[in-house]
Formats: C-alpha cells, sequence, structure tokens
C-alpha cells in the first residue's frame, strides 16, 4: 500500500494520500492541492505515524513550489520558508516532520547558492521529495528485515497504536517487522491494542493486518497485563515518533504502561524506528515536546459516539504520547541493524553520517 504519492498534473501536481480517518469502513484518498489543506491533514491525522507526516511534510514543500507564482528563485525560496514554517506547526512530536522539512530547505538553499535556475529548482524539489518517499519504503524494508530475526516462531506479538504501512510511506515499522516474519515463513499472532481515545489499534492496525492475512485479535487497551499474566504473550513491537540520545522512546499514549507490563512480566520490548525518527540532540525523553490534542477525542469517544460520554464542562486531559524510558526497551530496531543499550553510545555510534 502506498500511503502518499506524488501526481503530477497541468497546473504543477498535487500529493495524494489515503485518508486514515475514513478507515476501516472506506478507502477514501484525499487529493491535497495546496498548503492548507495538506497542513489540515496532517493536524487533523488524515495522514499520521511519524516517517509518513515527513514524506508528506517534503512533498508539502515540493507542491508549493510547483504551484508558486514567484518569477525568480529567492522569492520562491522566502515563500519556501513561509511554508515550512506552517508545516513545522502541525505537529510537535514526531521529529521526522521536521528532519523532512530540514532536508527539503536544505536542498533548497544549496540550489539556490548553485545559481539553477527556476523550472530547474523546481523539478529538482520535487525530485528531493520523492526520493525521501522512496527512501523511507526501502528504510522500512530494511527495519522488517532486521527485526524478523528477532521474532520466535509461533510468537504472539503484543502491539500499541499503528505502526504499519499507514503509519510510513507504504511498509511500515513494527508492522513492518510482523510482516517480514511473516514473509519469512514464521507462524505469528498479533494482539492488537485498540489504542484510545482514536483507536488507531482498532481502526487501522487490524485493518492493515487482515489485508496482508496475519492472524490477529482486537483488545482494549487494559486488557494488556492480563494476557501477559496469562503467559499469552512473547513479546512487545511498537513505533516511535521521537527518540531521545539516551535510547528514551516516545510513541503513541499507553505504550509507557505497556512498556512496564513488559518489563514486569520479563518480555522483551522492542522499538522499531528509522533513523529520522532517532533526536540526538535531546538528551532523554524528559525534552521531548508532547503534543496535547483536543479534548473532544476523549469526549466524545474518538468521534463514534452519537452523544457525549462524559459530563458537559468535565476537565480533560489529552496528551497524545508518553515517554518510555530506556531502561525498559530490550532493543531498537533501525534500517542499519538491532541497536541495544547502552543507547546514549550505541545510537551515536550508529547514526548515518552527513
Amino acid at each position: 500500500m502506498r500511503t502518499l504519492e506524488w501526481i503530477d498534473t497541468p497546473d504543477g501536481g498535487l500529493v495524494r494520500m489515503v485518508d486514515q480517518t475514513r478507515l476501516p469502513n472506506e478507502t477514501i484518498m484525499l487529493d491535497c492541492a495546496d498548503l492548507g489543506t495538506l497542513a489540515e491533514a496532517i493536524r487533523k491525522l488524515r495522514i499520521r505515524g511519524a516517517p509518513a507526516i515527513g514524506c508528506a511534510a517534503a512533498q508539502g514543500i515540493a507542491l508549493v513550489a510547483s504551484r508558486s507564482r514567484a518569477e525568480s528563485v529567492p522569492g520562491l525560496v522566502a515563500e519556501l520558508q513561509a511554508a515550512r514554517d506552517v508545516l513545522a506547526a502541525t505537529r510537535p512530536t514526531a521529529v521526522n516532520l521536521f528532519w523532512a522539512l530540514e532536508r527539503m530547505m536544505a536542498r533548497a538553499e544549496a540550489l539556490l547558492a548553485a545559481g539553477v535556475e527556476r523550472k530547474a529548482f523546481v523539478q529538482a524539489l520535487l525530485q528531493e521529495a520523492v526520493a525521501i518517499t522512496e527512501d523511507d519504503l526501502e528504510r522500512c524494508r530494511r527495519i522488517g528485515k532486521h527485526g524478523a530475526e528477532l521474532i520466535p516462531e509461533g510468537a504472539n506479538i503484543l502491539t500499541h497504536c499503528n505502526a504499519g504501512a499507514l503509519a510510513t510511506a507504504g511498509y511500515g515499522t513494527a508492522l513492518g517487522v510482523i510482516r517480514a516474519a511473516h514473509d519469512a515463513g514464521k507462524r505469528v499472532h498479533v494482539w492488537v491494542d485498540e489504542t484510545r481515545p482514536l483507536l488507531q489499534g482498532a481502526r487501522l492496525t487490524a485493518w492493515e493486518l487482515q489485508q496482508e492475512g496475519i492472524p490477529c485479535t482486537l483488545i482494549t487497551d487494559n486488557m494488556a497485563g492480563y494476557l501477559m499474566q496469562q503467559g499469552k504473550v512473547d513479546c512487545v513491537v511498537v513505533g516511535a515518533d521521537r527518540i531521545a540520545a539516551n535510547g528514551d522512546a516516545a510513541n503513541k499514549i499507553g505504550t509507557y504502561a505497556v512498556a512496564v507490563l513488559a518489563h514486569h512480566h520479563s518480555l522483551p520490548f522492542y522499538v522499531a524506528a528509522p533513523f529520522s525518527t532517532v533526536d540526538l540532540a535531546l538528551a532523554s525523553g524528559q525534552d521531548i515536546p508532547i503534543e496535547e490534542r483536543d479534548h473532544d477525542e476523549v469526549a466524545l469517544l474518538a468521534h463514534l459516539a452519537t452523544q457525549p460520554a462524559c459530563p458537559a464542562g468535565v476537565s480533560i486531559y489529552n496528551p497524545a504520547f508518553d515517554p518510555t524510558p530506556s531502561d525498559l526497551i530490550a532493543a531498537i530496531v533501525t534500517e542499519v541493524g538491532v541497536i541495544r543499550p547502552p543507547y546514549r553510545e550505541t545510537l551515536a555510534a550508529a547514526a548515518p553520517r552527513g
């Protein structure tokens, strides 16, 4: 599945993506032909998942370039800088967003310095955005290959939120590991946390696994501990939105509780993510900005209820992510291999250069 792709049009182009708010009942493609529509799609979780957000942001910069009416390259670069600020304000936690934006703007500045003419400038930026998307696919395939070696035959795997094809350019991180193990012939079964309040596990992960023919069972978030107590879970594999230099990993809210449960039951807890998710500039998970979202996501039970599920006016706290301390993480699976503690040293040593 391609989560998003660039579509050439006579008037410049557009970004086409799966509208994830419509799944699992409808598979609807959303066409973003302007910056506002694309930014709204990221903000409203029509596209979500750290790697996918990065790809969307890169294509958003290309979109603005392709449709700009600026006559000069310097004028176009100024427009792109403004677009960069709009996109950077959409989601604060997923570092892939900022990584992709900085890569695109660095490319734009290099082209400006080289004196490239306008048409070639726009084409080069589009090529860069497409390269970021294709690169994500390849990185996730390598993550899957490395991570599959950690999955035993007959494993019952628990995952939280959605870190599959929908969260990336089209292959997946945590689900990429599970997919690769399945494709290698290993018998696996997946316990799918529903992932409140927006039910990404129930709506997206269960749907993806059904599409792939991988056996899965949906559970409510508060069932995970009981399953572990019964010996029905062999390992946990999740994705991440940002990983600090010490290995602390922020993922969808509820992940930390799953990691604590796994630790108590002596189960390996694995995080799967590309290096674009690693933020070596942050010392620990306490420095990761945690997005707080609208209280209606909780009050209306992910908009599935016909009436509010709580008293009117009640105070609601709705953090979208929580950081899991590195001492609860058995390994971080990246495109360059499986990284183990001590993470401050091993992550820095494995980080791609340049």
